[in-house]
């Protein structure tokens, strides 16, 4: 009788253990292909390593957009901004259509080490109403909207409107 305990408990341990080491094995191989979203305002305060990959959200700033074309391949360099920060982003390809200053953008790719972000792809949204929820929450954060007043302001008046405090 004591055998057939033992076995049992042998093999309850070998089933927990072999379970336990397919959850590692899952959650390492989904961990490495984690991207996170960030906005410039937290790539300034996280400081994330060059070569990390990570998807940087916000709008196209107003007066940043420069392209280059060298051997027919075109580089693109602009700012992504959410109200508050900007970082310097550089693109080599075709961009969407729908990509323009003062629209929301996701890119994906890493910092490099002189502090710009190399952006392997790019994405952007058509309508008036889309923005990436971190970039909507630091604009209000900014006092440069208030969604009580309507849509999100254009891009290009950020640096000179004011909202209206609550109250008036």
């Amino acid at each position: 009788m004591r055998t057939s305990k033992k076995r049992r408990l042998y093999l309850l341990l070998g089933c927990g253990l072999a379970l336990s080491a397919a959850t590692g094995l899952s959650l390492m191989a989904f961990s490495s292909t984690l991207t996170y979203f960030l906005g410039p305002r937290e790539v300034l305060a996280k400081n994330p390593a060059p070569g990390m990959d990570f998807r940087l959200g916000g709008i196209v700033q107003v007066g940043t957009v420069n392209t280059v074309i060298t051997n027919n391949t075109p580089t693109t360099h602009f700012r992504v901004t959410d109200g508050r920060a900007s970082i310097p982003v550089t693109f080599t390809g075709v961009l969407p259509d729908l990509f323009r200053e003062g629209q929301g953008v996701v890119a994906i790719g890493a910092m490099s080490p002189d502090g710009s972000f190399a952006a392997s792809e790019v994405l952007a949204k058509h309508g008036s109403t889309y923005m990436p929820k971190d970039v909507e929450q630091s604009l209000k954060e900014a006092g440069k909207w208030d969604p009580k007043f309507g849509p999100p302001p254009d891009a290009s008046t950020w640096n000179t409107m004011n909202v209206k405090a609550s109250g008036s």
